[in-house]
């Protein structure tokens, strides 16, 4: 198998999926709004305010900073497969949002610091992917303080004490470029509760004198610096090609519905390719989430808003549903539906005893320190803090 670029975690990720709550040591009830029986924008406001982990992504696209955004590429499914195993204080299982920014690109707005918003808070694992693939490269102005200051701005942090809301900001700059001082915007997050947490490209110590350390341990972050151009040997293993079958299988049990069913399905199977084209290894993650929790589509997929007690599939327009459904009966794709959810569930465990016995294959024959040096610190950053949420890991 091939070498690639691992590294960047997107801690990811990802998903609101079903209604968990947060690790809150008491549950609080929420309201279960219906699910509208057509396909709505997947990254919709999470239901309530207590059920969400949130993380934002700012990601320096300068000219110097093609091998992070590969990292990020490849790191993502990492991220997403270790909240899987996440736990909160009542045993709940967390939620997941992700929100994307990049800075420091010339062909972004100099009135806006060159900075842009490329997501904003996602359950959608799929586009959260493709929008990582959109990033390219350009030289501009990195303005850390700035951007940081950005996403407190925009995005919907929530007010709830008990969320886990942080910040992963990477690049390769001084942190202190810019007409905002970073010290305003990391006091801002703060106030927020969000924890600043600093990715230095380059050298340990021209981080710190780049006060990159600072700006993390003034939220009480945690500072990491690495080398964003190394390339991690992967392990192949026996269990890597049925894995990467079967998940084509999956593809299958999928039910497009509504008016984003047809181009949705059509990005999961971009998506796969994307992984597929970056790196063996990557689809073999990939197939892992989405053989999980974290990946639920029942904003176009009829087996997943299913599960939801609310929806009513009698209620879908017939030309809203797939050709081979369209003369069917209530009854006949309620009959179609549960069979697709059947398979679909012994493909994902099947998928998911092959990956324990993968990364006991990968832990016997991995040498030491092999592991993407990103990918250790950004899991140790998010553990540590998580379990001052409450948080425990399986």
């Amino acid at each position: 198998m091939k070498k690639v670029h691992r590294i960047l975690g997107i801690c990811l990720l990802a998903a609101t999926v079903n209604t968990a709550y947060a690790c809150e040591l008491t549950p609080k009830k929420s309201k279960i709004e219906p699910i509208i029986a057509q396909a709505t924008i997947p990254h919709e406001k999470e239901k309530a305010d207590n059920n969400t982990v949130k993380i934002a992504l700012l990601l320096d696209t300068s000219n110097s900073m093609d091998g992070l955004i590969n990292q990020a590429k490849s790191q993502l499914w990492d991220i997403v497969n270790k909240f899987t195993h996440a736990k909160c204080g009542n045993d709940s299982r967390p939620q997941l949002q992700i929100a994307l920014y990049q800075y420091g690109n010339d062909n972004l707005s100099s009135k806006e610091g060159y900075i842009q918003q490329v997501l904003d808070f996602s359950n959608d694992l799929d586009e959260i992917s493709e929008k990582l693939f959109s990033l390219t490269t350009n030289g501009g102005e990195e303005y850390c303080g700035q951007v940081i200051q950005t996403s407190l701005k925009q995005l919907d942090w929530g007010k709830n004490p008990d969320n886990l809301k942080m910040i992963f900001i990477a690049g390769n700059e001084p942190f202190t470029q810019g007409k905002l001082n970073y010290k305003d915007a990391v006091t801002n997050a703060t106030e927020k509760d969000v924890v600043v947490n600093t990715i230095f490209c380059g050298n340990y110590e021209q981080g710190i004198n780049g006060d990159w350390k600072k700006g993390a341990t003034l939220t009480g972050g945690e500072y990491m610096a690495i080398d964003h151009n190394k390339r991690i040997v992967h392990i192949d293993t026996p269990y890597d090609d049925i894995i990467i079958k079967l998940n084509g299988k999956l593809n299958k049990t999928y039910i497009s519905y509504g008016s984003l069913g047809a181009s949705k399905m059509a990005m999961q199977a971009e998506q796969d390719a994307n992984a597929e084209a970056l790196e063996e290894t990557v689809i073999v993650k990939r197939a892992v989430s989405k053989s999980s929790r974290m990946y639920k589509n029942s904003s176009w997929d009829l087996v997943d808003a299913m599960d939801d007690k609310d929806f009513d599939v009698s209620e879908i327009k017939k030309e809203q549903l797939p050709a081979e459904l369209q003369g069917k009966s209530t009854s006949e794709i309620e009959r179609y539906i549960e069979t697709k959810k059947r398979e679909r569930a012994d493909i994902q465990k099947e998928i998911q005893e092959l990956n324990s016995k993968r990364e006991v294959y990968i832990a016997e024959n991995q040498k030491e320190n092999a592991k993407g040096e990103l990918e250790n610190a950004m899991l140790e950053a998010i553990k540590k803090q998580a379990e001052k949420k409450n948080y425990k890991w399986d």
